[in-house]
């Protein structure tokens, strides 16, 4: 199926696509190594990165493949003792890699029905030693360390969830659209277009970073009305980041979120999601969480509640806040107006918050603190950062100053200033 997946669009979009991840997303420096982590179903896109990135004056391009369907039956049919055992081995190949200054690319591809069969205690079980195991690795990946890249293809079952009504090739053709569009990868220099779209970000990141808001209030229609407590010298981050050697990249593609970590205990309020949340290939949605002092003390599933559960308590600070993201109801990817039952997409078309960690680069000098530090200043320390869309075409965000103070930051969910 792949094949007919990659005829779907043409080798010059897709060598365009490529290019973006390895010179903007990852901005690959020369003679630096490149680890591409792909499902062989993705061979296609994974070998044109690889050409791409060898091009970028990259020393070696290593392929991590993942094989979706033998993952199924690990899950499925590996002995119990198996399910809670990562080796050794992989955790050293990621220090090796980190120690030899790699960047990494993620191509993802979903499939919703992967995992249906599959029992959601044992996933979670597995992912729980996994990033236990790889804890040092996330750490470096969320305080920008490493750069790294995570960026879509198509799936023929993902396709087909998005667009019910087509035909098969109709599906694909269409998600192919979407995907490059709201990753603008479209145009004729789709690397250019992204420093214009980079620069965009600035003036809004300034304002909220100077205004240094007490709190954000959120409220709809929907049944969302929350208080978002801020920590101190907190900062917003949006469109590129920069490592610790000052090598400014992309770490989505696409982006067009404001993001800050909120104060772990200072969260209030009901937050209903507005789009399906697909976690470990299970579908959760029509879902609320009930916040006091910052920790989730109540919620509800009309769909995948035992996910839900699992997602929450995998460890203590998975039922707490580590991100808060602004997003324009009107940016190119929302104005799609499709619902593309995957994280990195639908949370880009409007607000989110993270449930779990929070990224030590969302506090002034917090790449350099301890992780005593950083949970002394408010941050959240977690296994896991999951993405839950709770923006809506009403949104209404306001910023509250240390005196009270009052600044409307969005209205009919685009930004105010």
């Amino acid at each position: 199926m792949h094949k007919e997946i990659y005829e779907l669009a043409s080798e010059e979009q897709l060598k365009k696509y490529a290019e973006l991840a390895v010179r903007a997303g990852v901005n690959v420096q020369k003679n630096q190594l490149v680890i591409i982590h792909s499902d062989i179903q993705n061979v296609t896109f994974a070998r044109l990165i690889q050409t791409a990135a060898y091009e970028a004056g990259a020393s070696n391009v290593f392929i991590d493949w993942t094989d979706e369907q033998s993952t199924k039956e690990f899950y499925l049919r590996a002995a119990d003792d198996a399910i809670d055992y990562f080796p050794d081995w992989q955790a050293t190949r990621f220090k090796e890699w980190d120690d030899a200054g790699a960047a990494y690319i993620h191509i993802i591809s979903e499939n919703l029905d992967v995992f249906k069969e599959v029992s959601s205690e044992r996933i979670s079980r597995f992912q729980k030693v996994s990033r236990t195991k790889l804890k040092d690795y996330y750490a470096k990946i969320r305080s920008h360390e490493v750069r790294w890249c995570l960026l879509a293809v198509p799936h023929l079952a993902w396709a087909t969830k998005v667009f019910p009504h087509l035909s098969q090739e109709e599906a694909l053709q269409s998600l192919w659209k979407s995907i490059l569009q709201g990753a603008r990868a479209d145009g004729k220099n789709p690397i250019k277009d992204w420093k214009n779209h980079d620069r965009a970000f600035e003036s809004r990141k300034k304002r909220l970073n100077d205004s240094q808001f007490k709190a954000l209030h959120f409220t709809n229609s929907r049944g969302t009305d929350i208080l978002v407590g801020m920590p101190k010298n907190h900062i917003y981050i949006g469109g590129g980041v920069i490592d610790k050697k000052g090598i400014p990249f992309f770490p989505n593609i696409p982006t067009e979120e404001i993001f800050s970590a909120p104060h772990k205990n200072k969260v209030n309020g009901k937050l209903v999601a507005t789009k399906p949340l697909v976690y470990r290939g299970c579908v959760i949605d029509d879902f609320y969480l009930i916040f006091k002092d910052g920790r989730i003390t109540d919620y509800y599933a009309g769909t995948g509640q035992d996910t839900l559960q699992s997602l929450i308590e995998t460890d203590e600070g998975s039922h707490y806040l580590g991100e808060i993201a602004l997003v324009s109801i009107n940016s190119p990817l929302s104005q799609t107006d499709i619902l593309f039952y995957n994280t990195l997409f639908d949370e880009n078309t409007a607000c989110h918050i993270g449930i779990g960690n929070a990224s030590p680069s969302n506090l002034q000098n917090g790449s350099n603190l301890s992780e005593e530090e950083l949970k002394e200043a408010g941050l959240n320390i977690s296994l896991l950062l999951v993405n839950v869309t709770f923006g809506t075409k009403d949104m209404k965000v306001v910023g509250i100053k240390e005196d009270g103070t009052e600044m409307l930051l969005m209205k009919d969910g685009d930004f105010q200033f």
